[in-house]
């Protein structure tokens, strides 16, 4: 097995002639998370490869702390607002 084949998931196919033929697929990320309460953020799960293509705008939500929930994000703004 190659080296750059062994992150990869090995998944057993089925080809139109009837021949089984094991395929080396990308592993599912896992969905963005809050960094404070860990709740799951509505944006897509995309591989390293994906977002490389993406625009700017599609990367990231243009609000500020995006790395956070909504709910989060409030309790964040309202805090440096009281300081």
């Amino acid at each position: 097995m190659k080296r750059s084949q062994r992150s990869k998931l090995k998944v057993k196919i089925t080809t139109p002639g009837g021949k089984n033929k094991w395929v080396f697929k990308e592993k599912r990320t896992g969905h963005p998370t809050c960094g404070i309460c860990g709740c799951k953020l509505n944006r897509g799960r995309y591989t390293k490869i994906q977002i490389k293509k993406l625009t700017k705008v599609q990367r990231r939500p243009s609000r500020p702390f995006p790395e956070l929930c909504t709910k989060c994000m409030r309790i964040k703004i309202k805090g440096v607002m009281l300081k």
